[in-house]
């Protein structure tokens, strides 16, 4: 059974920093990327960054772009996600979840339709 379990969400001030991880486990695919979505209050899910677990290969999207930084630990196939410079609109349930064919967006948006497993995310909240 594939499991994804996201941590280290929490309460930060604007400008203040925080660092998600989300630790995989239950499968065995051979190719594989991790994304990283967020869905705030009355708002579309949005892909926030992927990275493909072989290559290293990632993703930001224009919002969070030189703030944010995705990397990952394979051997505890575990992917983090270094948030910094936060702002109150990075306020956000954030999940991640499995690619199971590793794509990485050359540019434009993530779509959330290539992921197929999916954690129960965690809550940031960012204050002013």
């Amino acid at each position: 059974e594939v499991q994804l379990v996201e941590s280290g969400g929490g309460l930060v001030q604007a400008g203040g920093s925080l660092r998600l991880s989300c630790a995989a486990s239950g499968f065995t695919f051979d190719d594989y990327g991790i994304g990283w979505f967020r869905q705030a209050p009355g708002k579309e899910r949005e892909g926030v960054s992927c990275i493909n677990m072989r290559a290293g290969s990632t993703y930001y999207a224009d919002s969070v772009k030189g703030r944010f930084t995705i990397s990952s630990d394979n051997a505890k196939n575990t992917v983090y996600l270094q948030m910094s410079s936060l702002k109150p609109e990075d306020t956000a349930v954030y999940y991640c979840a499995v690619d199971t064919w590793g794509r990485v967006p050359g540019g434009g948006t993530l779509p959330s339709s290539w992921y197929d497993y999916w954690g129960q995310g965690t809550q940031v909240t960012v204050s002013s």
